[in-house]
């Protein structure tokens, strides 16, 4: 069976495995806790953060440890713009797309339905690229954050950060850059980003595992009270073999990155040539060039997505049809839509998404597309 569907979810490293496991067995110790085994506990905390923060180019105390992708985009959103509210005693303003994760779009939801803030959705162009002037034109006095994906997690189009910051930077707003697609594969360092959020399982640390990467000078209000953990910015008991987990496998990524995504890119690219050549109906979706080095989306009028995923699946490759936080849902992409693409041609969306190991030609699975295809269509 080959797994093609990475940007769900990745799995484990060997390394990150056994960097792990003595702080899951004899090394338990709690790091608030003043003895001897929660000191080298502590001391473990410190190293993870201080790692991940010398990957993004930031500061140990901008680094939070979460529970993944979902929770530290929850934090950025809710936190900077509640913290931004309170500091300014007036409701304010958030800038984001419609094509953003459903952890940014609930948050964003969340926000305008629970505390009235106001939210403007920046539309997108038919490749998925957000026009930096566009949100300039945005941006209101009472804006207190923009928040985007750096890359999109389902057809993989990758945002132009330094132009976004420079929009953000010119107006005294803080940016926001959801990269949990884009870790591994993106550069992470000067972006410009005020705050990045990054899912460990997408870079081979387990689920359950994230980072809020935030500046320290930003007020961001918890969602999690309690103990003032992590500079009082999420209260709990730290999960200290999940932040040693996640650091490592940012460094692992890191450490790989413009060889792997060189690499991955020609074959994806090598891939992408092929199905279009072998299948009438398939339309690539999202950015032709500025995409994701591990990321192929395709729609295939005439035929439905699952049923393709099914027949794909007992062809022995295994794909997806789009976000997986979106399982279950019957309707169509919110991300298509938002591209132009018509609800009955987004329902009929397939993804591969490949990772750092891919080495070998994927002629093969374009041709179990290609007969994956002809075998549902109607």
């Amino acid at each position: 069976m080959l797994y093609l569907d990475h940007a769900a979810t990745t799995p484990v490293r060997p390394e990150v495995r056994a960097a792990m496991l003595p702080y899951l067995t004899d090394r338990f110790g709690n790091p608030s806790s003043h003895h001897t085994v929660g000191e080298a506990a502590a001391a473990a905390l410190d190293d993870a953060r201080s790692r991940v923060a010398a990957v993004l180019g930031m500061r140990a105390g901008d680094i939070v440890f979460t529970a993944g992708g979902t929770e530290a985009d929850n934090l950025a959103i809710k936190g900077l713009a509640i913290g931004a509210a309170l500091r300014r005693g007036t409701p304010v303003h958030v800038i984001t797309t419609p094509i953003e994760h459903e952890a940014v779009l609930a948050s964003c939801d969340y926000l305008e339905r629970v505390h009235g803030y106001s939210v403007t959705h920046v539309g997108v162009d038919p490749t998925g690229l957000v026009d930096p002037d566009a949100v300039a034109a945005a941006i209101r006095p009472h804006t207190a954050l923009v928040t985007i994906g750096y890359a999109n997690n389902e057809v993989g189009t990758v945002q132009d950060a330094a132009a976004l910051a420079r929009v953000t930077s010119a107006a005294g707003i803080p940016l926001h850059l959801d990269a949990v697609q884009g870790a591994g594969w993106l550069p992470l360092r000067d972006t410009g980003a005020d705050a990045l959020s990054i899912a460990g399982h997408k870079i081979g640390a387990p689920q359950g595992t994230g980072i809020l990467a935030v500046r320290g000078r930003l007020p961001l209000e918890p969602l999690v009270h309690g103990g003032g953990q992590e500079r009082g910015r999420r209260s709990g008991t730290e999960n200290v073999a999940g932040a040693v987990a996640v650091a490592l496998a940012l460094e692992l990524a890191e450490a790989e990155r413009d060889e792997a995504a060189t690499r991955v890119a020609a074959l994806r690219d090598a891939f992408i040539t092929r199905v279009l050549a072998h299948v009438p109906s398939a339309r690539l979706t999202g950015h032709p060039v500025q995409r994701l080095p591990g990321t192929a989306s395709f729609t295939f009028a005439g035929t439905s997505g699952e049923a393709v995923l099914l027949e794909l699946e007992r062809r022995g490759v295994v794909s997806s049809s789009g976000s997986a936080c979106a399982a279950g849902s019957d309707e169509p992409s919110h991300v298509l839509l938002a591209l132009g693409i018509s609800p009955e041609v987004a329902q009929t969306s397939v993804r591969f998404t490949f990772g750092h190991g891919l080495r070998t030609d994927l002629a093969p699975v374009a041709d179990a597309v290609a007969a994956a295809v002809a075998a549902v269509g109607r």
